[in-house]
């Protein structure tokens, strides 16, 4: 239905009906959109070494550039759908933009990296809008389940080409200038889509029984970055420190809150009674693990190749089209398989390519800084990342009754993300603690001069080897440098093998924890729910 002043009021799209006036200009604001998100996204991986370099960073002030970004899309992810319905998906793309061209901005023109977290934060928020605003955009506007998914797999291409392509454009605007210059693009990026989805994109809501669920945001947000707060800061500060210790305390107890105020919520952000279902409990589990593991693995290697081994960000980018290029040049053919196989198999399948990758890469030589030993097994991951990420909100939505799809697929979104969020932060505290206590270790039994050794020991204990790895080659402490090296390469080796057990057990799940159990859709059968408006789900799921 379209009102008078343009807006369309979806109840739903009819299957066969004619296509949307403004369809195709609002598939291409939207596409524009989504790129740009993961542009913002992305953009980091390749220059983590220069911005150790250039702010002086240690390895949690890292972690917390990757974790910033997803904690905002994963803490707001429902309550931005919500604010679509309610008020327009135009107008939350437009603002979402707005947000990452502000956080490039401030990104920038960081003077220290507690700033560069900050501008990661407002592109994470940014980013957390543009993704369902452009998606449900677009599904609004769509007639039919064919139209749909066509629409869509359109959507999750750009995505998946932004994801690949913005690390090696930000190596390449870092080599002919500065980090910084990278940041400015982006901006401009941002810019031009916004402009784009203002001209382009038609206005759509669906403010039907929408409400905000206050309490249930709060305790949730709270409750999650308290917790990751001491997971990243662990390593360095201590564990037993009381400033860690008392984050994971009253995290826990938020998020204890937060089950407790959705268990008796109208309107929840997070309908717990999903999980009395088997199977969407253990493919939700699966989707939480497997994209630990993923995405642990990518932050390993942008550490690995930046701050561990120095190499040019433009190296690191190529290797990042190994690692997400896939999802992109395999949409046409997962697609296909999504209607000719299982999709749980498909997913099984994914992770367990991603498992063998990650026990490729414990095989790698720190002291080796050549490409050909990242070859094959970064392939291997981008492959089954391919299989998996697309598969995965098609298990999780065949598993439950069409009813549940929207609600089923908002939930499966937001877990997916939360993975993503822990790989970073897992794999700093694995790496990071492994490393300092190998180091110290090295140090205690090395025949360095009194001096170097002391200096080591002090630079260590404040910022970690990592600190002691890059200290010039005349800098008290830097006859350390050797061991520094090899106790990150000890420790970024154990990160790896964790996320190679991870996705492991998460292709055990997947494999038998759904024995027994028979989908309400079978491959090939297409869901389509309510969560902000109708969605496909088979074959779309966002990485």
């Amino acid at each position: 239905m379209t009102l008078n002043n343009g807006t369309v009021v979806s109840p739903g799209p009819t299957a066969g009906a004619a296509r949307t006036p403004g369809y195709a200009a609002t598939l291409a604001a939207a596409c524009g959109a989504v790129f740009v998100a993961q542009v913002a996204n992305a953009l980091p991986a390749s220059l983590n070494g220069l911005f150790q370099e250039d702010l002086h960073t240690h390895g949690s002030q890292l972690t917390w550039i990757t974790a910033a970004f997803m904690i905002a899309v994963v803490c707001f992810e429902f309550t931005f759908g919500v604010l679509g319905d309610l008020f327009g998906r135009r107008r939350l793309v437009v603002a979402g933009t707005a947000l990452v061209a502000v956080g490039s901005t401030v990104a920038a023109l960081a003077p220290t990296v507690q700033v560069l977290w900050i501008g990661a934060g407002l592109n994470g928020l940014g980013a957390g809008a543009m993704f369902p605003g452009s998606l449900t955009a677009i599904t609004a506007l769509s007639r039919g389940m064919r139209q749909r998914a066509h629409a869509v797999a359109l959507w999750s291409g750009f995505l998946s080409a932004g994801a690949a392509v913005s690390p090696l454009a930000g190596g390449m605007f870092a080599k002919i200038g500065s980090w910084r210059g990278s940041f400015w693009v982006l901006v401009g990026l941002a810019l031009v889509s916004m402009v784009l989805t203002m001209v382009l994109a038609t206005e759509s809501k669906a403010p039907q029984s929408r409400r905000f669920d206050v309490s249930g945001q709060i305790t949730f947000a709270v409750g999650l970055v308290l917790v990751l707060f001491g997971a990243v800061e662990g390593p360095e500060s201590g564990w037993g420190t009381l400033p860690v210790m008392l984050s994971f305390a009253l995290g826990v107890c938020f998020l204890a809150g937060f089950v407790v105020v959705e268990l008796g919520a109208d309107s929840p952000i997070f309908d717990l009674k999903l999980f009395r279902n088997r199977a969407f409990t253990v493919s939700s589990a699966a989707a939480v693990i497997g994209m630990l593991a993923f995405l642990g693995a990518c932050f390993a290697t942008s550490m690995w190749m930046g701050p561990v081994q120095h190499q040019d960000p433009m190296r690191v980018g190529i290797l990042f089209l190994l690692l997400q290029g896939p999802a992109f040049v395999l949409i046409p053919v997962v697609s296909r398989l999504l209607h000719q196989v299982a999709p749980a198999w498909l997913l099984t399948s994914g992770f367990v390519l991603i498992a063998a990758g990650c026990l490729l890469f414990t095989r790698l030589d720190v002291n080796d800084p050549g490409l050909g030993a990242f070859i094959a097994p970064a392939l291997l991951i981008g492959i089954g990342f391919a299989l998996s990420i697309s598969s995965v909100t098609a298990v999780a939505l065949n598993s439950v009754p069409p009813n549940l799809a929207g609600m089923a697929s908002a939930t499966t979104n937001m877990l997916r993300d939360l993975g993503f969020v822990l790989g970073p932060v897992v794999v700093g505290a694995v790496a990071l603690s492994n490393a300092g206590s190998t180091f110290a270790t090295s140090l205690s039994g090395a025949g360095l001069p009194t001096a170097q050794r002391a200096a080591a020991r002090e630079i260590a204990a404040t910022d970690g080897p990592l600190a002691v790895n890059s200290l010039p080659p005349t800098a008290p402490g830097s006859a350390a440098h050797g061991l520094a090296l090899d106790a990150l390469g000890s420790g970024f080796s154990t990160a790896y093998l964790v996320c190679g057990v991870a996705a492991a057990v998460a292709a055990a799940l997947t494999a038998f924890g759904m024995i027994g159990l028979h989908a309400h859709g079978g491959a090939g059968h297409e869901v389509t729910g309510h969560e902000d408006s109708p969605e496909p789900v088979a074959g779309t799921a966002r990485p």
